[in-house]
């Protein structure tokens, strides 16, 4: 059974204050970190997509509070507003992609090369067609000269693809582009987490 988006969405009533984030704060994180684990998917050596659900989205949304210290109506439901559309509404998978390189000046040169890359990214449930990623819906992060090194992805699954990965179907992730080809199968461990944001 699907989840409805409206079901799925963060609420008011999901936050802790802030006091008593404080107190949940550490024990919370770390049941985070070992959730985003098995959410990870590596592109090679320096490409990650992490898969946002629901509690990367609530811990995203607390820090956010917490660092800013927003503690007012409006406040909070602006953060809300901001994190809730990286949730999958139950027929999509939504990840936040990273390039990463640790020599700051091999990055810069790196994300030159890279324009548009992040519009080459697809799925592929074995034995279906591709399903190429909607990148960056909320704001252009690229240009043809260079592009960022953070990108936000949705990956539109079509019924046929998540009945298949529901009957046990591998799972690939990669980059259809010459300039960073990638293709890697998806552990069955987080292909199985994964299938819990179609509701499955």
């Amino acid at each position: 059974m699907n989840v409805t988006p409206t079901m799925n969405k963060l609420t008011r009533a999901d936050l802790w204050p802030l006091e008593r984030y404080a107190d949940e704060r550490k024990d919370f994180r770390n049941r985070v970190i070992a959730h985003k684990k098995m959410r990870k998917v590596e592109l090679g050596e320096h490409i990650s997509l992490l898969f946002e659900d629901r509690l990367t989205v609530q811990y995203q949304v607390q820090e956010m509070l917490r660092i800013e210290r927003i503690f007012e109506t409006a406040g909070i439901q602006d953060e809300i507003d901001a994190y809730n559309p990286l949730i999958p509404d139950g027929g999509n998978l939504k990840a936040t992609m990273l390039i990463e390189f640790p020599d700051a000046d091999v990055r810069a040169e790196r994300l030159g090369q890279l324009g548009g890359i992040e519009h080459r990214f697809y799925a592929e449930v074995a034995g279906l067609p591709k399903i190429f990623a909607h990148a960056d819906e909320d704001l252009d992060r690229s240009s043809e000269d260079k592009t960022s090194a953070v990108h936000f992805l949705r990956f539109e699954f079509p019924a046929d693809a998540i009945m298949a990965l529901c009957q046990g179907v591998a799972l690939h992730f990669g980059i259809e582009d010459p300039r960073l080809p990638e293709r890697v199968v998806v552990a069955e461990a987080t292909r199985q987490a994964l299938l819990a944001d179609f509701g499955h």
